[in-house]
């Protein structure tokens, strides 16, 4: 079933799932020319010496933007789909509340460790192109802090009847659940 938030969305959150969005194809895009042209160096002698480092900058800021853009989506793995055969209907709504606000939990101590992480590593520097390291460590927080956003606004849409699974469809875990109480 589809779980895609971003059509019950207010303007200013759509916006941002739309630059994460951009941010991602673009930085995609750069990893893949970046890699790719540093391989083809390499092959004719000298290789392009800041390639692994903007890389690896590159590929940070896409993990985490990743998940910023998967929360929007509703496409993280969802614990309560684990359970949905063994539980009645009823508790659902109670055990999707619990697990959501522990995963809120563990994504403000994720902030939290990757600001104070970042934060402390600002004053270190790369070695071939001198960037702050802190700002390599700053993807966690930043990326983390936007899929909380979208984590928050999706367990108030689900639990206000206006989310995505509000338009009467069963999602297949539901459905198994069902059965199995009939």
């Amino acid at each position: 079933m589809d779980h895609d938030y971003r059509d019950h969305y207010p303007a200013p959150l759509l916006m941002i799932s739309g630059v994460i969005d951009a941010c991602l194809a673009i930085g995609g895009a750069l990893i893949v020319i970046i890699v790719f042209s540093n391989a083809v160096f390499r092959g004719f002698g000298p290789d392009l010496s800041w390639s692994l480092e903007v890389s690896a900058f590159l590929m940070l800021w896409v993990t985490f933007l990743g998940a910023a853009a998967a929360s929007a989506r509703g496409v993280h793995m969802r614990v309560t789909e684990i359970f949905a055969a063994l539980i009645p209907n009823r508790a659902k709504r109670g055990l999707t509340l619990v697990l959501n606000l522990i995963v809120a939990a563990l994504m403000v101590s994720l902030i939290r460790f990757g600001a104070h992480t970042a934060i402390h590593l600002w004053h270190e520097k790369t070695t071939v192109l001198y960037w702050p390291q802190g700002l390599l460590y700053a993807s966690m927080p930043v990326g983390i802090a936007l899929a909380l956003m979208f984590h928050l606004f999706n367990t108030y849409l689900d639990f206000t009847g206006k989310g995505p699974d509000a338009q009467g469809q069963i999602s297949e875990g539901e459905e198994h659940g069902r059965e199995g109480l009939a």
